[in-house]
C-alpha cells in the first residue's frame, strides 16, 4: 500500500486576512467606563438646577421637622429636650468641620491650578520669574520626607542655572519624578480594579459600580499625590472636571494607542469577549488617570514625557493574562 500524502487544495482567490475585519463597535466593547462618563459629567444645566432646588427644599423640610421635634420635646420633657438640643448641635458642629474640610480642599486645588499658571508663565518669562515659581512648587512640597533628597539638590543646583526654561525643566525633575511615579502606580492599580471586575464580575451593573468607586478613589489619591488632597465633594468635583475634559477632547474613544492597549492584554482579549472588555474598560480608567494628573500636576509636563496608556495597561495587566509590548 502506497504512502498516503497531503492533499494539497489550491483556491481561487486569496484567504481573507485577519486585518480586513471590520472594527468592534465601541458600544459593543466597553460599557462600564462610558457609563461612568455619563453618570458623572452628563448633568445639563437644567439637571443641575433641578438637584440644587430638590437638595434645597429637601434641606429646608428636614431642618424645619427638626425644630418642631425639639420644640416639642422640650415641651414634653425639658431633659429629653435638652439631650436633643445637644446633639442638635453637635450635628451642626459636624456639619460646620465637614463643610470647612471641603472648603480646605477647594483651596488646596485652586493652589494647584494657580501653581501650573503660573510655571507656565515662568519659563517663557524672566528668570527672576522662574526662581519666584521654582521657589512656590518647593515651599508646596516643603514637609513632605520623601521629597527632601530632591529638594536639596534642586536648592544646590538652582544657582547654576541661568535660564528660565532651564530652572523650570530642573524642577520638574527633581520635584515631579518621584511624585509621578506614585500616581502613576494609583492609576495602573486602578485600572488593575476596573479590568477584574469586569472581567470576573458577571452582574450587569456591578462593573459600573466598581469602575465608578475605582476611579473616584483614583482620583482622589492622584490629587492627594501631588498635595491637592480634597474631601468627597472636591473630589468629587474633580472626577467631573476629568471626565468633562476627556468627554470634550474625545478621548474616552477607541484609537490607536486604546487598540495597542486591547492588543497587549494577552491571547486571552481575543479569547474572551468579557476579558476584552475589561481590558479596554482598564484602559479608559488609565485615560482618566492620566488627565487627573494633568490637572492635579502643579506643572505640565515638558521635561519629563508624558505616561502613555498603553505602557500603563500593560504593566497593570502584568500576570494577569500576559503582558504586550508597552510604549
Amino acid at each position: 500500500m502506497p504512502p498516503q500524502r497531503p492533499v494539497l487544495i489550491e483556491l481561487d482567490e486569496p484567504a481573507p486576512s485577519p486585518a480586513d475585519a471590520p472594527p468592534v463597535p465601541e458600544a459593543a466593547v466597553a460599557g462600564a467606563m462610558p457609563a461612568v462618563a455619563a453618570v458623572v459629567a452628563g448633568k445639563s444645566f437644567l439637571g443641575r438646577l433641578a438637584v440644587w432646588v430638590l437638595t434645597s427644599f429637601a434641606g429646608f423640610v428636614l431642618g424645619v421637622a427638626v425644630w418642631d421635634f425639639l420644640t416639642n420635646l422640650l415641651a414634653r420633657n425639658s431633659l429629653l429636650g435638652s439631650i436633643g438640643m445637644a446633639l442638635a448641635v453637635a450635628a451642626v458642629l459636624v456639619l460646620a468641620a465637614l463643610a470647612l474640610r471641603e472648603a480646605a480642599g477647594f483651596a488646596r486645588l485652586a493652589r494647584l491650578d494657580r501653581l501650573r499658571e503660573r510655571t507656565v508663565e515662568a519659563r517663557s518669562g524672566t528668570l527672576v520669574m522662574a526662581q519666584g515659581a521654582s521657589a512656590a512648587i518647593a515651599g508646596l512640597y516643603g514637609a513632605r520626607a520623601d521629597l527632601a533628597w530632591g529638594r536639596a539638590r534642586l536648592a544646590e543646583r538652582q544657582a547654576e542655572v541661568m535660564d528660565a526654561d532651564a530652572l523650570m525643566a530642573l524642577t520638574e525633575v527633581e520635584l515631579m519624578a518621584p511624585l509621578d511615579l506614585a500616581a502613576q502606580r494609583e492609576v495602573e492599580a486602578a485600572a488593575r480594579r476596573v479590568a477584574l471586575a469586569t472581567a470576573l464580575v458577571p452582574l450587569a451593573l456591578a462593573d459600573v459600580a466598581v469602575a465608578l468607586y475605582s476611579n473616584l478613589r483614583m482620583v482622589r489619591r492622584v490629587a492627594e499625590i501631588y498635595g491637592g488632597r480634597a474631601g468627597t465633594v472636591g473630589s468629587w468635583r474633580l472626577m467631573r472636571r476629568v471626565f468633562s475634559y476627556l468627554l470634550a477632547t474625545g478621548a474616552l474613544a477607541l484609537t490607536d494607542d486604546m487598540i495597542g492597549s486591547l492588543a497587549g492584554g494577552g491571547i486571552l482579549s481575543k479569547l474572551s469577549r468579557r476579558f476584552g472588555e475589561g481590558v479596554v474598560n482598564g484602559a479608559l480608567t488609565a485615560r482618566v488617570g492620566l488627565a487627573a494628573m494633568d490637572l492635579c500636576r502643579p506643572m505640565p509636563f515638558v521635561a519629563l514625557p508624558r505616561p502613555g496608556v498603553s505602557a500603563l495597561v500593560s504593566r497593570a495587566l502584568k500576570g494577569i493574562a500576559g503582558s504586550g509590548s508597552a510604549d
